[in-house]
Order: C-alpha cells, then sequence, then structure tokens
C-alpha cells in the first residue's frame, strides 16, 4: 500500500451474546489504505485475527452498497461515523487521520438486544413492518403507470419517506431510542399515496402500538434522529404520522 498506508487503533466492543457482560478490546492495524471502506478495514482486522488464532468481530453486513440498512456501527460517537448521509459501509478510511484512535460500538438500545459483538436484533423493525399489514392494490393485469394520477408534490414526499433503509441509526441517536422516525417514514409512504388508503386509519393505529409493545422511548423533538439518518429522512414525517394517529383514532370511534 506504499506510503498511504495508515496505522490505526480500534478500541472495539465485544461480547459473546446478549446475557454476557461486554468490554472493549483494543487492536492495532498497521497497513490500512485510505481508499478502504470501514468494512474493508474489518475485513483486514478479522483476517489478523483468525491468523492470530483469536475471535472475529461479529458485525452485519450485506450489500455494501448503501442501500440495505445492516452496517449498524456506533463510530466514535456517531451512528456510521463522522460523514453526514452515509452508510457505514459507504465510509472510507480517508475520513480518518493516520494514528487515529477510532471506538466501534453497537447500537445502544433496550429494543435492540446485542447479539454478538456489534451484530443487534433489530426484529423489532420487522414486527413493526408487520403490524402494518398489507396494501390493497389491483395484481390483475398491468395498468399504464399514470393510470392513478398523484401530484409531483405528493410523490416526492413519498418517495422520500421511502428511502428509509430501516438501519436503526434514528434509534441509536435518541437518547430516548425512540423509533418515531423509522415509523413515520414507513406510515408516511403509504399515507400519502392513494395505494395506501384502504387500511390508513388501522395501519398506522397498529404500527404505533407495535412500536410501543416493542419498547422504544418517546420521540425528544431534538432532531437527532434525522441528523444522524444517512437517507436524511426529514422530521415532517413524525408530524404527519401524529397527525394519522389522531386521524385514525378519532374516525374509528
Amino acid at each position: 500500500m506504499g506510503s498511504e498506508a495508515m496505522k490505526i487503533t480500534l478500541k472495539v466492543w465485544r461480547q459473546p451474546n446478549s446475557k454476557a457482560e461486554g468490554k472493549f478490546e483494543t487492536y492495532q492495524l498497521d497497513h490500512v489504505s485510505p481508499d478502504m471502506s470501514f468494512l474493508e478495514m474489518f475485513d483486514v482486522l478479522n483476517e489478523q485475527l483468525i491468523a492470530e488464532g483469536g475471535e472475529p468481530v461479529a458485525f452485519d453486513h450485506d450489500c455494501r452498497e448503501g442501500i440495505c440498512g445492516m452496517c449498524s456501527m456506533f463510530i466514535n460517537g456517531r451512528p456510521h461515523g463522522p460523514k453526514q448521509a452515509v452508510t457505514t459501509c459507504q465510509l472510507h478510511m480517508r475520513s480518518f487521520k493516520d494514528g487515529d484512535t477510532i471506538v466501534v460500538e453497537p447500537w445502544r438500545a433496550q429494543s435492540f438486544p446485542v447479539i454478538k459483538d456489534l451484530t443487534v436484533d433489530r426484529s423489532a423493525f420487522d414486527r413493526i413492518i408487520a403490524a402494518g399489514g398489507f396494501v390493497s392494490v389491483n395484481t390483475g393485469n398491468a395498468v399504464d403507470a399514470n393510470s392513478i394520477l398523484i401530484p409531483k408534490d405528493t410523490a416526492d414526499d413519498a418517495f422520500a419517506a421511502a428511502t428509509c433503509i430501516g438501519c436503526g441509526a434514528c434509534v441509536a441517536a435518541c437518547k430516548n431510542s425512540s423509533a418515531m422516525l423509522f415509523v413515520s417514514a414507513k406510515v408516511s409512504q403509504l399515507a400519502l399515496l392513494p395505494q395506501g388508503q384502504a387500511e390508513r386509519e388501522n395501519r398506522v393505529i397498529a404500527m404505533v402500538d407495535q412500536m410501543d409493545k416493542e419498547g422504544f422511548g418517546s420521540c425528544t423533538n431534538t432532531g437527532a434522529c434525522s441528523a444522524e439518518c444517512p437517507k436524511e429522512i426529514d422530521l415532517s414525517n413524525i408530524a404527519r404520522m401524529n397527525r394519522e394517529y389522531v386521524r385514525a383514532k378519532l374516525v374509528s370511534k
């Protein structure tokens, strides 16, 4: 890697399972390329650990293209690291300096119990989505794309909400471990579109109730969730969900 190689000290949270106590372990990497992604750097660390007869660090990853939301790491006190609007897999080592010490932890939330090391159980999000039920649409012959006319502003808002990848950074960033930004994005993307109207009231009530059952905290109104969201989901979605919830409760009476 020539003269560009960096020396990095890693302080990584190691925890065998959800019931065991965890602790930070310190590792030294001496040949880190600035062009590596953060996950590629962790691959190098794990290769080093395996070669030394040690246990590799468990961490979530899948697409490595900023789409799947799997790469959940708290890096130097921020979800997904120091860069704005990027996931951990999109973070490159050139964002750090030679000789830096980097502290890496899992998401910290009661509703996201640690499975092992940096891997947490985010199935609470899946249960919230499942609680939302289904969308009634005609699944017969394909129709023209513009057969249901939707104002551009509405379509844009729905698409922006739909970009949520469910990574959980919003929960990790919130001091109350609130899932309001995630749930509101999922509620918004369907509430805004005509295809989502049939189950509109039932959906928001069921998803919010499931969110509460999962033990997520209440919204702090600080905006930390949106600030740390890699897809920059807007706080206006939370306001929309609150309106949808009140409306649904009134309609259901």
